[in-house]
């Protein structure tokens, strides 16, 4: 296990849930947090940029409140999503709210920068960025970053196509720094899975998509309920960069799913206030085979360490 530096040391669960592009906001990243997993949500989510500080106030002081009437509880710090691509015409505002808030950590995806990273330092923030291979990682730690999420294969949203286990044991080669592993991990088995080949952390996302605080539609969470990885499909169609999504969504809007055409990349485009074209494609990883129904974070996160705890005492 890695050496890790605050705010990621002692987690009541080695658990980071992952920002959920639309379907994240406080409610479910306060949620998260008392719970005893890192809770996340993308800058963007908040719109106009304006709302990002009144939601990074309502965080902050909830959890302030939380820790204080708790001591002996405390929740996990929360993570706020960056996108650094050129088209995200708000990333220096909303760096500007998230070092004036101190938000303790800092998600980097899409792109790494040593300005984006330098901030965080400045007030003690660490800085994880997101990988799909071995080359991006080498890229993210020489610019700053202070730790890497490393996208496999079967993850949700802008997903690699690499096994967890080349990926993982490619990258503990040369780093030695706090590691999260994504893709396809939506139990506490899977989360001690992952620790057990190199990760310090599970990052879950898709699983999170179907608990009652997700600002998501209740259609999605069913179809997150009534689907499995057959029903994941892998294109670059709707932002540029490949991902995975739900076959469903992609039959209501008209499309066959097993006949996309294929994405100019030059075209994504991930700007602050601009309006999404596919706002109705709902991304989804492969670990949801084992979601069958719609909870309240506290209970799943209530299961996972169930299920973890469970896997621990089998290996023994």
């Amino acid at each position: 296990m890695s050496k890790l530096p605050a705010p990621l040391n002692n987690l009541p669960l080695p658990i980071i849930g992952s920002p959920l592009f639309i379907i994240s906001n406080p409610k479910l990243v306060i949620a998260q947090c008392i719970a005893g997993v890192v809770g996340s949500m993308p800058a963007l989510n908040a719109r106009p940029a304006e709302q990002l500080e009144e939601w990074l106030i309502e965080i902050s002081e909830t959890l302030a409140a939380y820790n204080k009437a708790n001591p002996d509880k405390p929740a996990a710090p929360f993570a706020i999503n960056q996108i650094v691509h050129k088209s995200n015409d708000r990333l220096e505002h909303d760096m500007a709210m998230c070092v004036k808030y101190k938000v303790p950590i800092i998600i980097t995806s899409l792109g790494a920068r040593e300005d984006i990273n330098a901030a965080a330092h400045s007030y003690g923030g660490v800085v994880l960025h997101d990988i799909i291979n071995n080359k991006h990682a080498h890229k993210a730690i020489e610019k700053g970053a202070d730790g890497l999420i490393a996208v496999a294969a079967g993850a949700g949203g802008h997903a690699g196509v690499k096994s967890p286990f080349a990926l993982i044991q490619e990258i503990r080669q040369w780093f030695d720094g706090p590691i999260a592993l994504s893709g396809a991990i939506s139990t506490g088995g899977a989360v001690l899975a992952a620790q057990a080949m190199g990760a310090d952390f599970g990052y879950i996302g898709s699983a999170f998509i179907a608990t009652t605080e997700a600002r998501a539609s209740d259609a999605y969470k069913q179809a997150i309920v009534d689907s499995n990885s057959d029903d994941i499909i892998y294109s670059n169609l709707f932002t540029g960069v490949h991902g995975n999504y739900l076959a469903p969504s992609i039959r209501a809007a008209g499309m066959d799913p097993d006949n996309l055409p294929v994405s100019d990349p030059s075209k994504m485009n991930f700007g602050g206030d601009k309006t999404k074209a596919w706002k109705d494609i709902w991304g989804c990883g492969q670990g949801i085979g084992t979601i069958d129904k719609v909870q309240s974070t506290a209970d799943f996160v209530a299961q996972l360490r169930r299920e973890y705890e469970s896997a621990k005492a089998r290996l023994m």
